[in-house]
């Protein structure tokens, strides 16, 4: 080295860049300030240790975070209460509403809905079925037959359709149905009967499965009681086994019930008990009697006036439902056979039915229906006169023998 050149200089020391002494002068100041904070602030109450309480275990202190809140200052802040949602949800008015979620439905549930299902199936099913069994024997057509054919029953027609609908409804029974049909002679009885045997032969299909039994006829003797009940005993055993084999309800038809003997009378009743066999249970017996027409007539000279009031309807109705009723009573009396009996009543014919007896009776027999000489033939027979009405005596009984002098 020249000692006659000089020395180089020391460089001169960098200052530092404000901007990374201002940062931590910041620092610095609020550290400064957190040290005054503690100092002046003053110490927790000591608590008086419990001499029987456990010594205090000794836990290990946990790292902290930086924070401006002292220990002790942390631990007197009251805890927050959690409020509790409440369970109402309020909606605006303008938005979509969702229902809450169905609970989960358990499988019990199910399988009672699946029985309830299967209920109600069988149930239509056999509604339908006692349709299609009640379908079979067309009682439409024969209660529109019966209305057309026979004058002034019109309450008797309608009941006698309405017992024979309710049985008919089902091809099994507990035991048969019993139909009695009571007035004075010449109101339609016999008439009726045949109508109903020319009816089921129809439908049935087969007029074995119909019986018709004339006392009169078939037991004229009643010294012949025994051997005529031992007759009535076989025919309706075979009328009801074929009806059992062919699944079809038939038809018994006892006129003149009224002169059928006590041994006969003990058989029909013997019949008709529950003890006997099903087949014995599925049949419709019916009985035309002239028992009790002296009732009738009473009946029907009492209430003769009320029929022509608007008002009176109802009361005639009531009135019927007695005469059933006395009917019964007086019928039970005679045999026990008419305690399971459905009285069917058959009342006095009007004059006007008369006149509708003889135009029908002239057209069957090929004669002109005229009005004025039917008219004439009906003057020709005794009446009850009451309250302004005319009822025929003997009804309809002498028209075939007054129309076969024409």
């Amino acid at each position: 080295m020249d000692r006659g050149q000089s020395s180089p200089e020391p460089p001169a020391p960098v200052a530092p860049s404000p901007s990374v002494i201002a940062p931590v002068r910041a620092v610095v100041r609020l550290r400064h300030q957190v040290r005054l904070l503690r100092k002046r602030r003053p110490p927790p109450p000591a608590v008086a240790p419990d001499p029987g309480a456990a010594a205090p275990r000794v836990h290990q202190e946990q790292p902290q975070f930086f924070t401006f809140d002292g220990p002790v200052e942390r631990a007197s802040r009251p805890a927050r209460k959690r409020r509790r949602r409440s369970r109402l949800v309020l909606y605006p008015e303008t938005s979509r509403k969702f229902g809450p979620r169905a609970e989960r439905q358990s499988r019990a549930q199910r399988c009672l809905l699946l029985l309830v299902a299967i209920v109600g199936f069988q149930v239509l099913n056999a509604i339908e079925n006692l349709d299609d069994n009640a379908l079979r024997y067309d009682l439409d057509g024969l209660e529109k037959t019966l209305q057309r054919a026979v004058f002034g029953q019109p309450a008797a027609v309608g009941r006698l359709v309405a017992l024979l609908r309710d049985y008919l409804a089902t091809h099994v029974h507990s035991r048969p149905l019993l139909l009695a049909l009571h007035g004075p002679s010449g109101v339609g009885k016999s008439h009726v009967g045949r109508l109903l045997a020319r009816h089921f032969r129809a439908v049935l299909e087969d007029g074995a499965l119909v019986l018709q039994y004339h006392a009169r006829h078939h037991c004229p003797e009643p010294r012949a009681a025994a051997g005529c009940r031992e007759e009535l005993a076989r025919r309706v055993a075979d009328v009801l086994a074929r009806a059992e084999a062919e699944e079809k309800t038939p038809l018994l038809v006892l006129d003149d019930a009224e002169l059928l003997p006590p041994a006969l009378l003990d058989e029909l009743h013997g019949l008709l008990q529950p003890q006997r066999p099903p087949r014995f249970h599925n049949a419709v017996y019916v009985l035309l009697s002239g028992a009790g027409g002296a009732e009738v007539t009473r009946f029907v000279l009492q209430n003769a006036s009320r029929a022509g009031r608007a008002d009176g309807a109802d009361e005639l109705r009531a009135a019927e439902e007695e005469l059933r009723s006395s009917l019964h009573t007086l019928l039970v009396r005679q045999h026990s056979l008419w305690e399971a009996a459905a009285i069917v009543p058959f009342l006095l014919l009007d004059k006007r039915d008369v006149v509708n007896c003889f135009r029908d009776e002239m057209a069957g027999e090929g004669f002109f229906p005229e009005q004025a000489r039917a008219e004439l033939l009906a003057a020709q027979l005794s009446y009850y006169r009451v309250a302004g009405r005319e009822f025929a005596v003997t009804g309809c009984k002498q028209v075939v023998a007054a129309v076969n002098l024409l």
